[in-house]
């Protein structure tokens, strides 16, 4: 399954960083981007890492911990709605991803990413189509970036109670509309969003 690892581990290039993002798609809340540099990507203790979005919560929240414990190196880039809304989502993202790579406390010789090339870091890197899927390194960013803004969402819930954001964590979702419609727009969101901005133009 994980073809280009074995390739890479095969030529003898290491260490390989997998990036992926969390949160690109919410209306609310920040955009987290990681990269992770496996000690082994192949250790049998990684074997339940996958993409983010095959896993519940809990599994996620387990699964961080092991991915933490098997990681040489984690870089953790948060990335607020106003700068979003400033730069748009795609620039901030590829941004991240420079920052996140950057970040790592070991130099990667190779870098996989999600879908996207990222330039301008000066590293050998190729963007996987669904990489999430078939890069263990990226699967293991995808569910350390997941699981950070899922707490960070968790705690906006308590910061500003009644818009559900424990639940759908800052994705569109029937309730949160109805929270938006009753409660109003916050800091939080995304206002270069077209439903938040649509809001928004309604109440001035």
């Amino acid at each position: 399954m994980k073809v280009i690892e074995q390739i890479l581990s095969d030529a003898g290039i290491f260490p390989v960083a997998g990036v992926d993002e969390a949160g690109r798609g919410a209306c609310a809340g920040p955009l987290l981007v990681c990269a992770v540099i496996l000690k082994d990507a192949f250790a049998p203790e990684l074997a339940p890492v996958r993409d983010s979005k095959e896993l519940s919560e809990s599994a996620r929240e387990k699964i961080f911990d092991i991915v933490i414990e098997h990681a040489l190196a984690v870089s953790i880039i948060e990335i607020s709605p106003q700068e979003i809304d400033e730069r748009g989502v795609h620039a901030a993202n590829l941004d991240g991803m420079r920052r996140a790579v950057q970040g790592l406390s070991l130099v990667p010789t190779y870098v996989l990413t999600d879908g996207y090339v990222i330039p301008g870091i000066g590293i050998a890197s190729l963007g996987v189509w669904k990489g999430d899927q078939v890069v263990h390194a990226i699967s293991a960013a995808s569910i350390v970036a997941k699981v950070t803004r899922d707490r960070i969402m968790r705690k906006f819930e308590g910061i500003y109670p009644g818009y559900g954001f424990d639940r759908h964590k800052g994705y569109i979702t029937a309730a949160h509309t109805s929270a938006l419609e009753t409660l109003g727009v916050l800091p939080i969101h995304r206002r270069s969003f077209s439903n938040i901005e649509a809001l928004i133009n309604t109440t001035h």
